[in-house]
């Protein structure tokens, strides 16, 4: 590096936001993630072994996916390159790999590339990475806020590990702005800025176990403090962090936070209560909650609320959910608003809910007994010798599409799990079975 660039990037440093400047430089400085990076945990076994393989990191915002990427490619002494998804495209990432392919075969320097926000890539995008991840000339780690699930294709997520991150504890939010406020190099400490109580629970409030927003929260109010200082230390007020932030908290921890509201959102429609549900959808859109958890919520609760007293509950919720991820806020408040007020209103019934976790019970308890010789699948003659499928009954033969026949193992032919509710269109499946099965369903 010149004097030119070394001065460039300390200027940028100063210059940098409070949460870039704070961003930890070793695994030991990393907050919230013990289940990864503790004592003989997945994460941190795989980094010391200095065998990398590719990666997703997934997790919230803020919880330290890029800080992870670019310490692990500094543990692994490799060559770090980084890519947004948001920007670039297949010719970017041939331009990449083509470079790791020359570093790799003229110095022996393996390459590791961070793409954040790795879900935004289209298919076609994903599949450029694909030849030289299967081949090791780039060492994969992908940043994405969404399921990979869902999001990154098969044949890449088959030739990576996920590893799941976690919102920050309150604990540890707590404990990044005391660091802040104390480190005199990279944080605030030079101020002598000082954070009343209420001011701190406020931040961490606002927080919502996103380090980022809550360093450049406290920074913002640390300069309000400081412009508003006239005599002694700047001090950092609940209601400067209010103005600082223009607005008020809305999350208040004692009994309205980030999880007991989505709680009181989901009762409410659990309660068949539109206006309750549309209220508490505001609260946390005027909060600044994560749209795409809360549609994710109402995909969850059309399956246990409402579940088949209106089966098309679910497919409104899930249309809801790809509409959000889609089009985003502001108008994804209306799509929101929609499905709230669909799934209030709908009948309800949990039996889909109970009859899963019944029968989970019941294989807990019971074990799991073979499956009867006529429902086993028969792809051989040695198998059809051996009577797997022998005397199945083939529904469609019959009249009316049914035929009683016995699906249960021999040991639990008795078991029940599901039971229909009389609500909404589940009073006709109610119907149907009882006239199939008789007496099984009165």
């Amino acid at each position: 590096m010149t004097l030119f660039e070394h001065r460039r990037a300390e200027i940028a440093k100063r210059t940098a936001p409070l949460a870039a400047r704070m961003r930890p430089r070793t695994l030991s400085e990393v907050v919230g993630q013990d289940h990864l990076i503790g004592e003989g945990r997945a994460l941190r076994s795989v980094i010391e072994s200095g065998h990398l393989p590719s990666m997703i990191l997934w997790g919230p915002p803020g919880t330290g996916k890029t800080t992870l990427a670019r310490i692990i490619a500094a543990l692994s002494q490799s060559h770090f390159e980084t890519l947004s998804a948001v920007t670039s495209g297949v010719k970017d990432i041939r331009r990449v790999t083509s470079e790791a392919r020359d570093r790799l075969g003229s110095n022996g320097l393996s390459s590791v590339l961070f793409i954040d926000e790795i879900h935004r890539f289209n298919k076609s995008q994903q599949d450029a990475l694909l030849p030289d991840v299967e081949e090791g000339t780039i060492t994969l780690i992908g940043a994405t806020t969404e399921n990979p699930s869902f999001e990154v294709i098969g044949p890449l997520l088959s030739r990576a590990r996920v590893f799941t991150l976690r919102p920050l504890e309150d604990d540890d939010i707590r404990g990044l702005i005391s660091r802040a406020l104390i480190d005199v190099l990279s944080g605030i400490g030079e101020s002598n800025v000082q954070v009343e109580d209420e001011a701190l629970e406020l931040i961490t409030v606002i927080a919502g176990g996103d380090a980022r927003i809550a360093l450049d929260s406290l920074e913002l109010a640390a300069w309000a403090a400081e412009s508003e200082e006239h005599d002694g230390t700047p001090t950092i007020t609940k209601i400067i962090v209010e103005e600082a932030l223009q607005r008020q908290a809305r999350y208040d921890k004692a009994g309205d936070s980030h999880y007991d509201t989505i709680s009181a959102f989901i009762k409410s429609i659990r309660s068949s209560d539109p206006d309750a549900a549309v209220y508490w959808l505001a609260r946390m859109i005027d909060a600044g909650e994560d749209v795409m958890f809360i549609a994710r919520r109402l995909v969850i609760s059309a399956a246990e609320d409402i579940g088949l007293a209106d089966p098309g509950a679910l497919n409104f919720a899930v249309a809801c959910q790809q509409g959000v991820h889609l089009i985003g806020l502001p108008e994804a408040r209306i799509l929101l608003a929609e499905a709230t007020i669909y799934l209030a209103s709908a009948p309800k019934s949990n039996s889909a809910y109970s009859a899963i976790n019944a029968a989970l019970c019941d294989i807990d308890k019971n074990g799991s007994p073979p499956v009867p010789l006529h429902l086993r699948n028969a792809p051989t003659r040695l198998m059809k010798e051996m009577g797997h499928g022998e005397d199945y009954k083939y529904a469609h033969d019959f009249e009316g599409g049914f035929t009683e026949t016995s699906n249960l193992p021999e040991a639990r032919e008795d078991a029940r799990f599901y039971h229909p509710r009389d609500q909404g269109y589940e009073s006709k499946i109610a119907e149907r079975l009882i006239r199939w099965w008789k007496d099984r369903y009165r």
